[in-house]
């Protein structure tokens, strides 16, 4: 089961389709673009929307505390918190 974290902070579990693993429409679907996979501190994966801050959307401040690259660095829009084996 995987954590679809919106940029409002609302939390909402959420299963593939296929019961298995998300594809690709799918995770573009839940970020509202195009994708981009990063890892959270603590080695889950995350999916981003890869044009989430020059399309200037808003910032996810609990995916930013995830994520956290460096202090200036920010997660823009809703994101998908899954395991590696969950994406196709």
């Amino acid at each position: 089961m995987a954590t679809l974290i919106k940029s409002n902070g609302e939390e909402i579990n959420v299963l593939p389709k296929n019961k298995t693993d998300f594809q690709l429409t799918e995770l573009q679907t839940f970020v509202g673009g195009l994708i981009e996979i990063v890892k959270t501190n603590d080695g889950r994966t995350m999916v981003i929307n890869e044009e989430g801050k020059i399309n200037d959307l808003p910032i996810n401040q609990k995916a930013s505390e995830l994520y956290q690259y460096n202090e200036f660095d920010f997660i823009a829009g809703d994101v998908l918190i899954c395991n590696s084996n969950e994406i196709d």
